[in-house]
């Protein structure tokens, strides 16, 4: 794995001069790209819109423009809002669950607890249920703390339907949201001892890290083999994993690593890159396992993405 950290996005080509619209780009590229991420939650697709996003800001005269992170923001935001409606297409289509693209993340997204949280496995699914407006309105609020008219503007809405809008996609979140921000801590916990169990082939011991209901999801995309729907319940769980590591344990490892501000674990055949596993955590127990083994999905696992708010 390469150790080079590489930025949300490549620097708009240009003639090697600096100009102030390639300036405010640059500085803002990184939370651009964390917006764009979080709406999509592909980091293929949250690329794209950047670059749509510097294509429509080097024609904008900058002397109107009061604000530039807000402008950018709103660009962003509303090439995310059309972006999603192609992912939404797709996704009728896609081969077994969706889950969102695995990034592996550099440390100081894991101390900031909020920014972390929000690009966190578990929350990516859960604002997968908003609508895309709603989402839009809740990312730029809970997590970037864009004013209510600044929003407005981004989505096409009056302050006062924005200012319901976050009041409902606030209330849908909560009802689906992990109780509580978990730790990295808490969760390095729990994944050393998921990982002894799988390892060792202790069931019981599965059974008692694994939350009743647990959920597992495996995204392959139809190009590697992948459950075609999620497992639901701790001893269907326990007893597919246990069965799974007996399968493949001899050429197999369990490799600890940073996925979207948490830790997480990074699963190898034969030294190359098989899939990436994320968990949820309820009430100190493991209650959603992500795995992730697409390979469209794990190129941002070869080297560091920078994210920002």
């Amino acid at each position: 794995m390469s150790e080079r950290t590489k930025d949300a996005a490549e620097p708009p080509p240009h003639d090697g001069r600096s100009d102030p619209a390639t300036e405010a780009f640059v500085a803002h590229r990184n939370l651009l790209f964390t917006v764009a991420y979080e709406m999509l939650g592909s980091a293929a697709d949250a690329e794209d819109v950047l670059q749509e996003t510097w294509l429509r800001w080097a024609g904008v005269d900058l002397d109107i423009v009061q604000d530039q992170r807000a402008y950018l923001v709103r660009i962003t935001t509303r090439q995310s809002l059309s972006r999603l409606r192609v992912l939404d297409r797709r996704k009728e289509s896609y081969v077994g669950p969706w889950l969102p693209e695995p990034l592996l993340t550099t440390p100081d997204v894991a101390e900031d607890i909020e920014l972390a949280d929000s690009v966190s496995m578990a929350m990516l699914l859960v604002l997968e249920t908003l609508a895309p407006t709603e989402r839009a309105v809740f990312v730029l609020r809970e997590v970037f703390d864009l004013a209510y008219n600044e929003i407005a503007e981004a989505v096409d809405k009056t302050p006062a339907a924005v200012r319901q809008i976050a009041h409902r996609a606030r209330a849908h979140v909560a009802a689906r949201r992990p109780r509580g921000i978990v730790s990295s801590d808490q969760t390095r916990d729990a994944l050393e001892a998921f990982q002894r169990a799988v390892e060792t082939g202790d069931l019981q011991r599965l059974l008692e890290i694994l939350a009743p209901d647990v959920v597992a999801l495996n995204d392959g995309g139809g190009i590697k083999q992948a459950l075609p729907r999620p497992i639901v319940g701790a001893d269907r769980v326990a007893r597919l994993f246990a069965l799974y590591w007996n399968t493949i344990g001899a050429t197999a490892t369990l490799q600890p690593t940073q996925v979207n501000g948490y830790p997480a674990l990074i699963v190898r055949l034969d030294g190359e890159l098989d899939s990436v596993m994320a968990v949820r955590i309820d009430a100190g127990l493991i209650s959603g396992i992500y795995s992730v083994r697409n390979p469209q999905k794990l190129s941002h696992m070869e080297h560091e993405t920078l994210l920002h708010r």
